[in-house]
């Protein structure tokens, strides 16, 4: 049996704005910003039998081999209770490139959705290629995947507090990655 654990949605014009803005200043301008937006697909999966939904690039990127680049999906999820979104990179760029994300697995909690920052979900991922092979992602192309994955919470836990940000929400600067 299959549980619904999620659903995806795009954060809004406003966030992905600053977010991408504050990230790329000096590669977008607003107006292409806002045509890279409107072409923000959803996350979903390939096949019936895909475990993960298939995040795209949002635009088109080259990482030469130790470069990273921090990618502001446009996308948020909303997660039941009881669930986490593990996010990983795509089997083939990991196979063909060594592309990792630079926490090898990003973990998206239920409660991230209501953050400040709408949710929004980055990638910050590295070409750690050893034969010197660079990678090009196309805009649309499935770069990242997210699982939907239950988990269990010890007898004790009296967890209250809530979230507000997250990795993604930080106003780091990234160097050494080319956008096209």
């Amino acid at each position: 049996m299959i549980n619904i654990a999620g659903d995806f949605e795009k954060v809004s014009f406003e966030q992905f704005l600053k977010d991408m803005l504050n990230t790329f200043d000096k590669y977008f301008n607003e107006n292409e910003i806002k045509m890279i937006y409107e072409l923000i697909e959803l996350p979903a999966r390939a096949t019936s039998g895909s475990a993960g939904h298939d995040f795209h690039a949002p635009f088109t990127f080259t990482l030469n081999p130790g470069a990273s680049i921090r990618i502001p999906t446009g996308i948020r999820a909303k997660i039941e209770d009881g669930w986490w979104l593990g996010c990983l990179p795509r089997s083939g760029l990991g196979f063909k490139y060594r592309v990792q994300l630079d926490n090898t697995m990003g973990v998206i909690d239920s409660d991230y959705y209501g953050s400040d920052n709408e949710g929004h979900i980055f990638a910050k991922i590295t070409n750690d290629s050893r034969d010197g092979k660079t990678v090009t992602v196309v805009s649309g192309d499935a770069f990242m995947q997210g699982i939907f994955i239950p988990y269990g919470i010890t007898s004790g836990d009296n967890a209250t507090s809530i979230r507000n940000g997250g990795f993604g929400s930080t106003d780091r600067k990234d160097e050494g990655a080319v956008t096209q």
